[in-house]
């Protein structure tokens, strides 16, 4: 194996890690950015009434 291939499967490696990276972190849950129980989202529902 020469040092091109070398080179080659290092760069490949190191692209494959920064992939993997970008997908996790844009897959990881967002802590205090997500609207749960408490939303808080900016929305103003204060003038919405409930139909019954």
């Amino acid at each position: 194996m020469d040092i091109q291939m070398i080179i080659v499967f290092l760069l490949f490696a190191l692209a494959a890690v920064y992939l993997g990276k970008m997908l996790y972190s844009n897959l990881k849950p967002k802590k205090g950015n997500s609207c749960g129980a408490n939303c808080k989202c900016g929305v103003d529902f204060s003038n919405v009434t409930k139909n019954s």
